[in-house]
Parts: C-alpha cells; structure tokens; sequence
C-alpha cells in the first residue's frame, strides 16, 4: 500500500498513522508516478484536483485550463490528498467511505 500526498499535510498524517505498514510518498518531493496518475485520473477524473487548495487560487486562467494530467505533473501540490494505492484500487481523501474500504 503506498500513500501519496504531502508530509505537511494533517489529512496525509492521519492516514499515515493510521495506516502504519504503508509507504509514503511526497508529492512534492517524489511526484505520483505516471502510471498511478494515468489510473487515478481515469478513476476519479477531474475531482483529483484540490480547487480549494492555495495553489489552485494561485494558478492562472491559462495553468487551470491544463488537463489534469499536465496540471498535476507541473503543480503536484494541487492534487486531492490523500491518493491511497492498496493494490488493488485506488481511493481518494480521508473520508469514512475510504476508511471502510481500507479496513480502518
């Protein structure tokens, strides 16, 4: 199981400690691999995008226009957190719906 989000952000550490056994990976730092991304933007298309983020009210009309894909690539901070891969699926946020799924 490997958790994608940011290591400065609360919702990411509460899935962490949560999820003890799985590895973490810091968007910023590691970015999401192509291959998770090309699934999670087919899984949950255009919600992967944190429009209340502060990088979000940041980006121009021209950088909100990207596709998903390029927008993530370039901005990975702007991405929905946590992007949970268990292996099976992928699920998104930290909400009671994902919590149940992952058996938490």
């Amino acid at each position: 199981m490997i958790i994608y989000g940011l290591k400065t952000c609360d919702t990411c550490r509460k899935a962490r400690r949560a999820l003890p056994s799985a590895a973490f990976a810091d968007v910023r730092d590691d970015g999401v691999p192509s291959a998770v991304l090309q699934r999670a933007i087919a899984r949950f298309g255009d919600a992967l995008i944190n429009r209340r983020s502060t990088t979000w009210r940041e980006l121009s009309e021209a950088e909100r226009a990207l596709p998903v894909e390029a927008l993530i690539s370039a901005h990975p901070t702007v991405m929905k957190r946590p992007l949970i891969d268990d292996g099976e699926g992928l699920h998104l946020g930290w909400d009671p719906q994902t919590k149940a799924a992952l058996g938490v």
